[in-house]
């Protein structure tokens, strides 16, 4: 019998193992020449929608499906000196209005870039979403914001995949060689 749980404890932890490096080995590098930034999309599920242009930076992307997770990414002006809490106050003040609103917790992060995580919950169309933006500082005036929203328990589900996004997501170099060869190198 002792045999028997020991095999299938053995044969649990394997299940475990190879599918953290399934995720892992499906890891594929964003990089566009019209943005000064690139980051790891960390599964096959997530698809662009819009891409940057020269017109327009922005960048999106779904996870299946928007109400699933729905990630944009943003540039925000930031005053010299101005506290993170700050940055994220005038972000807030944009979401006071989504119905059901909620704010939820604050949290520090580090990747390749350092600053917040901000959390809240709210509702639409009588669903319950959530949502998690990561502040990152690129430096005295310059914050991202990677904004993930989608249904609650979803979005929950796939927090790894965001961390990865946000833990990933830096800015190119000055010299800022072409997509294709920074992502060979990388």
């Amino acid at each position: 019998m002792k045999t028997n749980l020991f095999g299938k404890t053995l044969l649990l932890l394997a299940v475990i193992f190879t599918g953290g490096l399934t995720v892992v080995g499906q890891t594929v590098s964003f990089c566009d020449d019209n943005v000064d930034y690139i980051f790891d999309i960390p599964n096959q599920t997530w698809r662009v929608t819009s891409r940057p242009s020269a017109a327009s930076p922005n960048v999106e992307l779904v996870y299946g499906d928007r109400m699933n997770g729905l990630m944009e990414i943003r540039k925000l002006g930031s005053r010299p000196n101005e506290l993170m809490a700050e940055v994220i106050e005038k972000e807030e003040e944009k979401l006071k209005f989504l119905q059901g609103y909620v704010r939820g917790t604050e949290e520090n992060f580090a990747g390749f870039l350092r600053g917040s995580v901000f959390n809240f919950e709210f509702i639409r169309s009588g669903r319950n979403m959530s949502g998690r933006y990561y502040f990152l500082r690129v430096d005295q005036s310059t914050v991202y914001v990677i904004r993930f929203s989608g249904l609650k328990d979803q979005l929950m589900s796939i927090r790894n995949q965001t961390d990865i996004v946000a833990r990933t997501f830096n800015i190119r170099d000055k010299d800022r060689k072409d997509c294709r060869q920074l992502i060979r190198d990388r």
